[in-house]
C-alpha cells in the first residue's frame, strides 16, 4: 500500500467546513490502497469544535502533531475580544466592534505582516520536524490543503530538499478569496502574496480546486493543468426522512445552514418575504426562517429592518450530524452566495449535502456561477440573482403552495457523481498518476 502524508490544519476536533474534505478522503483512501499520515498542529485555534467527527477517523492512522503559536490570543487583547472568544473566519462579527480604529489595525497587521496567513509561524518548524519524518518514514506522496496557505508552504519546503510528489489541494482561492480586499495590504504584501501563491502552482507536482470557476481563475495566474474534485457528501452520513416531506403543521422553514456574514446578506430575500408576510396571512402565519451558524450584527440590523425577526431562529452551533438533521427538516434550504467579486467561482462545502437532503435548494447568487451550473444539472433547485426581488416572491409564493399540500420535493439526479467514495476514487487515480 502506497503512502501519502497529508498537511492539514484543520482536523478534528475541529468542526466547520474546513476538516470535512481530508477527512471524508482519509475516510476511504486505503479502499484504493492508499495509507494516510496526518500532520497537524498540536494546539489550533478552531473556530469551532465537533467532537462527533473523531468517529470518522480509520483506526490505526498515524497522526503528527508540533505545537503552532498564532497571534489570536494578541488579537484579542488588542481588539479587546474576550478571552475564550473563539475567532471567526471571513471577518465575521456577531456584535459591532466597539473601536472600528482598532479593528482596521488588526486587519492591516494581519493582512501585512502575517503572510501568507496567522499561521505563518508553523512553517518553519513543521518543515524541519517532517524533514526528520521523512528521513525515516518515507512516503510516496505529500499533499498540502489549503487555507490556511502556510501549509502549501511547509510542502513547497519538502519538496525543494527531498523532491517528493506533491499535490496542492486548494478548497478555496487564494488572492481571489472573498475577503482578500478586506486585507487592507500594502503594495508589497498584495505582491509578495502573489509570488507565493504562483510559486505553489508553479512547483507543484498536481493541483486540484473545488470548481470550474477556481479551475480558470488559476489557469489565468499559472498556465498548467488543474485537476477538479470538488467538495461532496458522505452517504454514510445521510440519514433521509422516512418519506422526505414536511408537513403543513411543522411551519415553511426557511433554512441557512453555515455563517451568514456581511457579503452573504440577502437584501433582496428579506424584502421578497417581508412583502409575502404583508400580502398572504397564511404565509406570515407559517413562516420561520432558520439560521444554523454564526450570524453576523450585519444580517441582524437586515433582518430586523425588513421587520423578520419575530420570524428569525438562531441556532448558534450543532455538530456535523444534527446540522444533516436540521438540513432534511427544512422546507427550503437557503444557499447564500457572497457578494464580492469571485462571486462565480465559489461553491460552498454545504450544497452537496442539501444535494441529497431530500429538500428543495432556494440560491441567492450569480445564476451563471459554478453553484448555479451544479444545482441546474442536478435538478435540485431555484437559482435567483441578488437584485432579483419580483422572480423571489414568484418562487416562494409556488414553493408555499406546495408545501401546503406536502407537495415540496425537489427532482434532483445524477448527484451521485459528488459521494465521498466516488470522489476518493478520482483522487486516488491522479496520486497514482504523479508518483
Amino acid at each position: 500500500m502506497k503512502k501519502v502524508l497529508i498537511i492539514t490544519y484543520y482536523w478534528p476536533p475541529s468542526g466547520g467546513a474546513g476538516v470535512q474534505r481530508w477527512l471524508k478522503f482519509v475516510k476511504y483512501l486505503r479502499q484504493f490502497e492508499w495509507e494516510p499520515v496526518i500532520f497537524t498542529p498540536e494546539n489550533p485555534e478552531f473556530p469551532s469544535i465537533d467532537e462527533s467527527l473523531m468517529e470518522d477517523i480509520p483506526e490505526g492512522v498515524e497522526v503528527i502533531t508540533n505545537k503552532i503559536w498564532e497571534p489570536y490570543q494578541f488579537y484579542k487583547r488588542f481588539t479587546g475580544k474576550k478571552k475564550g472568544e473563539r475567532v471567526q473566519a471571513g471577518f465575521l462579527s456577531e456584535q459591532k466592534s466597539k473601536n472600528q480604529y482598532l479593528e482596521k489595525v488588526a486587519i492591516w497587521l494581519r493582512g501585512n505582516l502575517f503572510i501568507p496567513d496567522a499561521r505563518k509561524f508553523w512553517i518553519k518548524p513543521s518543515t524541519k520536524l517532517l524533514m526528520r519524518y521523512l528521513k525515516e518514514h518515507p512516503v510516496d506522496l505529500v499533499v498540502s490543503t489549503g487555507p490556511p496557505h502556510s501549509a502549501h508552504l511547509i510542502a513547497l519546503n519538502l519538496k525543494k530538499r527531498l523532491k517528493t510528489p506533491w499535490l496542492a489541494d486548494f478548497r478555496d482561492p487564494w488572492t481571489n478569496i472573498d475577503f482578500y480586499r478586506d486585507l487592507l495590504l500594502s503594495r508589497w504584501a498584495d505582491a509578495r502574496h502573489h509570488r507565493l501563491e504562483k510559486e505553489v502552482l508553479t512547483k507543484a507536482d498536481a493541483v486540484t480546486v473545488i470548481s470550474r470557476g477556481m479551475q480558470a481563475d488559476f489557469s489565468a495566474m499559472v498556465n498548467r493543468e488543474y485537476a477538479i474534485i470538488p467538495n461532496g457528501y458522505d452517504e454514510a452520513d445521510v440519514l433521509r426522512a422516512d418519506d422526505g416531506n414536511i408537513t403543513s403543521g411543522d411551519g415553511f422553514v426557511l433554512s441557512h445552514v453555515g455563517s451568514l456574514n456581511k457579503d452573504r446578506n440577502p437584501d433582496n430575500l428579506w424584502q421578497a418575504l417581508k412583502e409575502l408576510t404583508e400580502e398572504d396571512k397564511s404565509f406570515r402565519d407559517n413562516l420561520r426562517i432558520r439560521n444554523v451558524g454564526k450570524l453576523d450584527f450585519t444580517a441582524v440590523e437586515a433582518i430586523n429592518k425588513w421587520g423578520l425577526d419575530k420570524y428569525l431562529e438562531k441556532v448558534n452551533y450543532l455538530t456535523h450530524q444534527e446540522v444533516i438533521a436540521q438540513q432534511q427538516s427544512a422546507s427550503l434550504l437557503l444557499l447564500l452566495v457572497n457578494r464580492t467579486p469571485n462571486a462565480k467561482l465559489i461553491v460552498t462545502g454545504k450544497i452537496f449535502e442539501y444535494l441529497v437532503s431530500g429538500r428543495p435548494i432556494l440560491c441567492v447568487g450569480p445564476v451563471d456561477g459554478d453553484a448555479a451550473s451544479i444545482i441546474n444539472e442536478t435538478a435540485c433547485g431555484k437559482v435567483v440573482g441578488f437584485d432579483e426581488v419580483k422572480e423571489l416572491k414568484t418562487y416562494l409564493k409556488e414553493a408555499f403552495s406546495l408545501h401546503q399540500k406536502g407537495l415540496l420535493t425537489p427532482e434532483c439526479k445524477n448527484v451521485s457523481q459528488y459521494s465521498r467514495k466516488n470522489l476518493t476514487r478520482r483522487l486516488t487515480e491522479l496520486f497514482n498518476s504523479i508518483v
